[in-house]
């Protein structure tokens, strides 16, 4: 196990290094400026603002800093904000982030599980076709058509909601629900797949054989087998709804880590944008490394370190 982790670890170090680098590069030779849009700049002005940033250094003197600025995990200052630096905003936005996407995750595992088992056990009928359904539509509506509707129907027209803002729990439901509506859909989905593939098995037969009861069956042996590739899922899946979901952060107005990012990009303010760029490159990095580890806990059969021939 020891050896599978560091080896495991190498590799998320290796990764984190190609997308650091890679974001660095397409930055630096994108074309433009993140001052060029200041017109009351005079050239003077610009000139010693590249000096301060060192944007008028050679690229591989900015990239040795970058690395070496990035491995202490300093993002620098924001070229647009004044007395603000990257960590700061992230330290901000992502704790508000956090909470939004933890609520997302929770109603999307729950509903999608509890639909995907419902649709499996009831199979061609009734429960099945509506639990589908809903999935379906789950997966079919993008989450910032989902957001609109949910503010003009459920806040606007019957007033049971904010509209946009941040200031208790009942401002984060809407938001939470437009994220894991998508994500629900895929595990309502996965978890149906799964269940059925698993009621086919030669021990589920056994159990049913010995006359073990239906939802004993599912809770102690058809879903904890099924439940491997909802793990996969999960893995990416955490990454991009505790960052931030950019654009449902910017429809309900919430100070997230996400309205950091979109307005980043368009300010081209360059050290914001790659500072929440590898902020989330490592978040999604270590959640898949999680994932990893809960496969030999869900099932002892896998070994991490590998089979022996």
């Amino acid at each position: 196990m020891i050896k599978y982790i560091l080896k495991r670890l190498m590799y998320i170090l290796l990764a984190l290094f190609v997308i650091i680098s890679a974001t660095f590069f397409l930055m630096r030779f994108a074309p433009g400026s993140p001052f060029a849009s200041e017109r009351s700049f005079p050239p003077q002005i610009e000139k010693q603002l590249n000096a301060k940033y060192g944007l008028d250094n050679p690229w591989y003197i900015q990239y040795k800093d970058y690395l070496i600025d990035s491995a202490s995990f300093d993002f620098g200052e924001s070229m647009k904000y004044k007395m603000r630096s990257t960590n700061d905003m992230i330290s901000e936005g992502f704790p508000i982030s956090l909470t939004l996407g933890i609520e997302a995750m929770l109603l999307a595992v729950g509903l999608g599980i509890l639909l995907g088992v419902i649709s499996a056990l009831y199979h061609n009928r009734f429960p099945d076709y509506l639990a589908t359904t809903i999935a379906v539509v789950g997966i079919s509506i993008p989450s910032f058509v989902l957001a609109g509707l949910l503010q003009y129907f459920v806040a606007l027209k019957l007033g049971w909601f904010p509209i946009s803002g941040w200031k208790g729990f009942i401002y984060s439901v809407l938001p939470a629900f437009a994220i894991a509506m998508t994500h629900m859909g895929f595990i309502a989905k996965l978890t149906r797949s799964s269940m059925l593939e698993q009621n086919n098995s030669d021990y589920v037969k056994m159990a049913r054989a010995k006359g073990i009861g239906k939802w004993t069956i599912v809770f102690r042996h058809t879903l904890r087998n099924a439940l491997l590739p909802v793990v996969t899922y999960i893995g990416p899946l955490t990454a991009g709804v505790v960052t931030g979901s950019f654009i449902v952060e910017q429809i309900f107005a919430i100070p997230g880590l996400g309205k950091h990012f979109v307005t980043s990009i368009s300010n081209r303010d360059y050290t914001v944008i790659m500072g929440t760029t590898v902020f989330y490159s490592i978040i999604l990095l270590l959640a898949v490394f999680i994932v990893d580890i809960l496969y030999g806990i869900i099932d002892p059969r896998i070994k991490l370190r590998g089979a022996k021939k």
